[in-house]
C-alpha cells in the first residue's frame, strides 16, 4: 500500500467568504487508489442552513459553526469496495440566546463484487469501535446507516453499510467526542485489511464496465440524497472540495447495467440486512 505514494497528491487550502475555509487534499491516478480524498472544514455563519435543521426546526435562522473531517476512498480495482467515511462537530445558537452542540459522523463500505467474509469484518469492527459506550449503539447506528444511504429511486442501499449517527450529546461531551474519534481512527484499521485482501486481484474490461456502472448509484445518491453535500453548497463552501467525493470515471449506461452473473451477485446485498 505505500507504493500508492507515488500517485499525484494535490493539496488546495480555501478561504470562505463568510468565515472560516478548509484544506482538501486528494490523490489521483495511485497504483491502488485510483481516487482518494481527505476534506477538513471549519465554518460558520449567521444563520444555519436548512440542510442541517430538518430535524432541528428550532434552531432554524440560528448562527453556527461547524468542523468536520471526510474521506472518501475509490479503488482502481473492482474487487476493492469504495469506502466513506466522516465525522463533524456543530454548535449553534438557538433565537432566545441558548446554545446547542452536538457531533456526528460514521463510516460505510460500498462494495462492487461482495465478500461476505468482508461484510462481516467490517461491521464486526464498528461493533468493537462502539462496544465501551454502551451495546445498543452499534445496533441503532448501523440501523441509521441502512436508512440513511438508501436510494429510494433505485430502491436499494448504496452499498452493504456500517454505522451513521448524528445528534450525539447525550453522553456528554467529552464522552461524545471520544465516541466521534474512535470511529474516526478506527476507519482505517476496519478498511484496510480489506482492501489489502483483494487491491491485486485480477480482473478485464468486464468487471471495469460494472464497477464504473455501480459508481453510478454513489453519484445519484451523493447529488439527490445526501445532506452533507447539500450542506456544503449551501453553506458557500468551495464547490469543487464539496463535490471531492465523486469519482473519477462512471458510467450510466442503462441497458449494460443488467450484466448477467455480476448483476444478480450483487443484488442480494443491496437491501439492509443483519450481518453479525
Amino acid at each position: 500500500l505505500q507504493m500508492d505514494l507515488d500517485g499525484f497528491f494535490n493539496h488546495h487550502v480555501w478561504d470562505r467568504e463568510e468565515g472560516g475555509g478548509g484544506r482538501t487534499s486528494t490523490l489521483k491516478n495511485g497504483q491502488i487508489f485510483e481516487k482518494a480524498g481527505v476534506g477538513f472544514s471549519l465554518v460558520g455563519g449567521s444563520k444555519l442552513p436548512s440542510a442541517a435543521t430538518l430535524g432541528r426546526p428550532q434552531l432554524s435562522g440560528g448562527a453556527w459553526a461547524a468542523v468536520g473531517v471526510s474521506v472518501v476512498i475509490h479503488p482502481k480495482n473492482p474487487y476493492v469496495p469504495t469506502s466513506h467515511a466522516n465525522v463533524r462537530f456543530f454548535v449553534t445558537e438557538k433565537k432566545n440566546g441558548e446554545h446547542c452542540w452536538w457531533f456526528g459522523g460514521g463510516f460505510d463500505l460500498t462494495p462492487f463484487y461482495v465478500d461476505e467474509s468482508d461484510c462481516i469484518f467490517w461491521h464486526s469492527a464498528a461493533r468493537e469501535i462502539l462496544k465501551p459506550y454502551g451495546s445498543r449503539y452499534y445496533t441503532e447506528y448501523k440501523t441509521a446507516c441502512d436508512s440513511y444511504f438508501y436510494l429510494p429511486h433505485r430502491q436499494e442501499t448504496r452499498g452493504i453499510g456500517g454505522i451513521f449517527f448524528d445528534d450525539l450529546n447525550e453522553l456528554g461531551f467529552d464522552k461524545s467526542f471520544a465516541l466521534t474519534q474512535a470511529v474516526g481512527g478506527g476507519f482505517m484499521k476496519a478498511y484496510l485489511p480489506i482492501v489489502k485482501r483483494h487491491f491485486d486481484k485480477a480482473y478485464g474490461p468486464r468487471e471495469r464496465a460494472f464497477q464504473l456502472i455501480r459508481r453510478g448509484r454513489y453519484v445519484e445518491f451523493n447529488l439527490v440524497c445526501d445532506r452533507g453535500t447539500l450542506f456544503g453548497l449551501q453553506s458557500g463552501g468551495r464547490t469543487a472540495s464539496i463535490l471531492m467525493s465523486m469519482p473519477p470515471l462512471v458510467s450510466w449506461d442503462e441497458e449494460a447495467s443488467f450484466m448477467g452473473p455480476d448483476e444478480s451477485a450483487l443484488e442480494q446485498y443491496l437491501s439492509a440486512r443483519e450481518w453479525l
